[in-house]
């Protein structure tokens, strides 16, 4: 498997530094590179990335700022990030963003090799699980091991914090897996789930009745927030005379 990447550091020995590293790694493909984050962000939009180094203290716009940004982005996947940072402060704020891992300057190949590792271990699980898609399920990362999951006894999908808790017909507790809601958004089908809400993505097919701004899925209510209900108004207008 090859992971698209780009280098985004305001520093020119950082910056090359780091792209010497992402070159010297089989399985990384060095797409660009940039000292400016906001150029960055305009490539990233219009072309196809899997995963950014991104330094954190840049002057026009912030490492941790761009993250944001490409988080709240609809309807496109966001790349992964790594980021590299002299500033170890920046650390626990970086997974609030859900960054793969944090890279303290200034840091050896081994380091960059074993955080490269990392994404690439998290692309390859992705890329497993939308195989298994074709097949109706999925595999979830609970605690130490791979649970697998049918798509039909999936009610809905919950954030949690750093994690997600997925709600299965038929199961009294939820599994509780170290992922994000974007990236569950983003692995299940658009044909049979529907995120309705920030923390709530729910299963069409489980939908029991739906009134005003709520969906009820049986074993509770969703509220239908602003920023979703045109997408699911959309859905729901074939029945609505």
């Amino acid at each position: 498997m090859k992971v698209k990447c780009v280098v985004v550091d305001d520093e020119p020995l950082a910056l090359e530094l780091v792209c010497n590293f992402v070159n010297k790694t089989g399985f990384l493909v060095l797409e660009a590179k940039f000292d400016s984050a906001l150029d960055a962000l305009s490539f990233i939009n219009a072309n196809t990335v899997d995963l950014i180094f991104l330094d954190i203290q840049m002057s026009d716009l912030t490492g941790m700022e761009l993250a944001r940004v490409l988080e709240g982005r609809k309807g496109k996947p966001s790349p992964k990030i790594i980021f590299t940072t002299a500033y170890n402060q920046f650390a626990i704020e970086g997974y609030k963003v859900d960054a793969l891992d944090y890279l303290l300057k200034p840091f050896g190949y081994e380091e960059f090799l074993s955080a490269s590792q990392k994404a690439l271990k998290h692309f390859e699980q992705q890329a497993d699980n939308r195989s298994a898609i074709a097949e109706d399920y999925l595999f979830l990362k609970v605690e130490y091991q791979l649970v697998k999951v049918m798509l039909k006894d999936i009610i809905l999908v919950e954030g949690y914090k750093d994690y997600v808790k997925v709600h299965l017909e038929g199961k009294e507790s939820p599994l509780l897996s170290l992922t994000t809601l974007k990236n569950m958004e983003e692995l299940l089908p658009e044909n049979q789930f529907m995120r309705v809400h920030r923390s709530y993505i729910i299963s069409l097919e489980q939908i029991k009745s739906i009134s005003k701004s709520t969906v009820n899925m049986g074993i509770m209510n969703i509220g239908i927030s602003e920023g979703y209900k045109e997408k699911f108004l959309q859905f729901i207008s074939k029945w609505i005379n």
